[in-house]
């Protein structure tokens, strides 16, 4: 059996999985009402994991270049999302322009040619520097430092750490041909480690880790759902370079990351007065909300991919 079939066969396990959840979900909406505020939230989780799975058969029917423009997408729609949270000042306007203009796709220009010198500095050190710089030129110095760290903040998350996913595709590692599967791999063990979390909260949960943040986030959901989802990261070792200890031991670290990112991204929206990023933007379906994990997870896990195994 060659590696596609299995892949073929792995997406339709996910994807039979997603189905029996989906009903699921729809029966306990039923028998408990479709107002009932956790089924309303089991149901919105079912429908993100939905939307990453199709990403993710979607990058692996597209190719690299298919693959690096769904991940632009990704971040367009992340980025239009943090930008509504902006202060909506006339001094602003150029500053937007040139973070939906030039940083995102001069950002997706160096994934696609594969410049990695460019890729790695570009928002960090230019885009750092050209975007208050272009607040300033407003002349407007009214809540500047705030105006400024948001924007300098929605580009960081939106465009710079998701971007790392689609250039996982351009490492090279000797002897390994298919680096879709690193982008598979990365984003099953980061749903999985959510998942198995919100699973491991509702059945023994009972110590909150961050009760004002993310009330649903528990000591006992924590711990069982980054071992289980450990335990996943070790069972998909043959879609990758890793053995199958190393494939643990970096789904731990994608865990613990994954965590981190949603944790921080919950403390965002509560700073910002929202409970769900999607209802920010009328008719949008909350970018953010399926990426938090994703956004801290991927750089390191990038960088350590690249760092040990790449040539």
């Amino acid at each position: 059996m060659n590696l596609a079939f299995s892949l073929w066969w792995l997406f339709a396990a996910i994807f039979g999985i997603l189905l029996l959840a989906s009903s699921t979900g729809q029966i306990l909406a039923c028998v408990k009402g479709g107002d009932n505020p956790t089924i309303q939230n089991l149901n919105a989780r079912i429908n993100a994991w939905w939307l990453m799975s199709l990403v993710l058969v979607l990058a692996f029917v597209v190719g690299r270049t298919g693959s690096i423009l769904l991940f632009y997408v990704v971040s367009f729609a992340a980025l239009r999302e943090f930008a509504s949270l902006v202060s909506s000042r006339r001094a602003d306007y150029w500053v937007l322009v040139a973070c939906f203009y030039l940083v995102l796709p001069l950002q997706y220009y160096f994934v696609w040619a594969s410049w990695y010198g460019m890729f790695a500095v570009f928002i960090p050190v230019y885009g750092f520097l050209l975007l208050p710089v272009l607040a300033g030129l407003s002349g407007d110095p009214k809540h500047f430092l705030n105006r400024a760290s948001h924007i300098q903040w929605s580009v960081m998350i939106s465009v710079y750490c998701i971007s790392h996913v689609p250039f996982l595709l351009n490492l090279n590692i000797a002897g390994y041909e298919h680096n879709i599967l690193l982008v598979i791999f990365l984003v099953a063990v980061v749903q999985a480690s959510d998942v198995l979390q919100y699973i491991w909260g509702k059945l023994l949960g009972r110590h909150k880790i961050a009760p004002v943040l993310s009330p649903s986030k528990t000591v006992e959901g924590f711990v069982g759902g980054v071992l289980s989802a450990t335990g996943v990261a070790a069972a998909l070792w043959w879609i990758t370079p890793f053995t199958p200890w190393q494939a643990a031991l970096i789904g731990l670290l994608i865990c613990l990351m994954g965590f981190a990112g949603g944790l921080v991204m919950s403390a965002m929206k509560r700073d910002f007065g929202v409970k769900d990023w999607g209802k920010m933007i009328k008719g949008h379906g909350g970018m953010l909300d399926r990426v938090d994990s994703i956004c801290f997870a991927a750089p390191v896990y990038f960088h350590l991919v690249r760092y040990f195994w790449a040539g």
